[in-house]
């Protein structure tokens, strides 16, 4: 990972291009304020440019969706995406499409481009910009079950360490893998081994980067906490058996010993039909501050304002380990917050470098933002620009 860098640097995005995206058929929207206020009724496609946005974030955007989905229905079939980004440095250009197969013998697939130039896949956007977000589907996350908070997770990983996808993915399929061989070959010891060897070395990867992550996040948190704040600060750490040998062990003695328990627990993972320990079954475990208290017993509303105070953190720990200020998405944050805490949220989103995205469906909610922000009037997947 990147070591924090005391001057970021400061990106804006000034122009999106986007063709058969969602429902937006031809999108061309130039901006030029740090804040960016999409305001319109329900379904007009607010989230649709967020959306957007964040395929230039390593994976499948904020939705995780298919990408045959993101492609207008009644258009030709596949979408693009650009964004000029303006620094300290110049300008940029980057761009991903994607084209469904045509044929039998065609292969569809996704393209991305940095200032003209193919790239090899979408992690290399994060030498030019990083991206954070916040959606109304986390509002649940620390009742909901621990997988959510585990993808959670791995994107705030993610953001401060674009190969992290692809450690996570590659370890999901060694462990499909063991599963499977576990099934129909369980006495296959030599097999068994060097699939076990091969989950174990992934396994701690995926775990050290993790643990890295929260580690310096939960170390932000406390020297920067502010008691007046109306975004309570969070205590954060990660609870899994793995996660405990990689806080104790040097990685190739974590290896060995995870390596260990998943021989000796062959019966038992075959028995359910899964490998019982190891990152995929960790959790982030996150306490309110002030109360001392888990955050899965706090108020709805409490959780609310956690959650924020826990995405702003992130947002400037991605700062601080990157050098790049974050593209922040905000999608129907600001109508949930009493009047204290939307003007709350605003300073603090005045605080960090980055250039910041909101939707909401009634402008009232971004006027304390005056000149500051560019309004932009969605509706039915066409934008008025400011």
């Amino acid at each position: 990972m990147a070591q924090g860098m005391t001057n970021p640097e400061s990106l804006r995005v000034t122009r999106l291009i986007a063709r058969d995206f969602r429902n937006h058929a031809d999108l061309d929207l130039a901006v030029g304020r740090r804040f960016v206020a999409l305001v319109g009724e329900n379904g007009a496609g607010k989230t649709n440019i967020l959306e957007a946005l964040s395929l230039f974030a390593p994976g499948r955007g904020l939705r995780r969706a298919d990408f045959s989905v993101m492609a207008r229905e009644g258009g030709a079939g596949g979408f693009a995406v650009s964004l000029t980004l303006e620094g300290p440095n110049g300008d940029h250009r980057i761009g991903t499409a994607w084209e469904p197969p045509r044929g039998r013998e065609e292969r569809g697939g996704r393209l991305c481009r940095i200032d003209g130039t193919t790239a090899s896949s979408p992690t290399a956007f994060a030498e030019q910009l990083r991206v954070v977000w916040l959606t109304p589907d986390l509002d649940a996350l620390f009742r909901g079950p621990a997988g959510d908070r585990r993808r959670f997770l791995d994107r705030l990983v993610l953001a401060v360490d674009a190969g992290h996808g692809a450690r996570v993915s590659a370890m999901e399929r060694a462990l499909r893998s063991r599963n499977r061989l576990l099934e129909e070959r369980p006495d296959d010891g030599p097999w068994l081994d060097a699939v076990e060897r091969e989950v174990a070395e992934l396994a701690v990867a995926v775990a050290l980067a993790r643990r890295e992550t929260v580690e310096r996040l939960d170390s932000l948190i406390l020297s920067t906490r502010d008691e007046a704040s109306p975004f309570p600060w969070a205590g954060v750490r990660l609870e899994g058996d793995i996660d405990d040998l990689v806080a104790v062990w040097p990685a190739v003695d974590a290896e060995d010993r995870y390596r260990a328990t998943l021989r000796q627990n062959r019966f038992r993972d075959r028995a359910a039909g899964r490998t019982l320990a190891g990152p995929q079954a960790s959790d982030l475990v996150v306490r309110h501050g002030p109360k001392d208290v888990p955050a899965a017993t706090a108020s709805t509303g409490e959780q609310k304002a956690l959650l924020i105070g826990l995405v702003l953190a992130h947002a400037r720990l991605v700062t601080g380990m990157s050098g790049l200020s974050p593209l922040v998405l905000l999608d129907e944050v600001a109508a949930h917050l009493d009047p204290r805490r939307r003007a709350g949220l605003f300073d603090a989103l005045e605080a960090l470098p980055g250039q910041v995205w909101m939707t909401g469906a009634d402008p009232v909610l971004f006027g304390e933002l005056g000149e500051r922000a560019d309004v932009v009037q969605v509706a039915e997947g066409s934008v008025r620009a400011p």
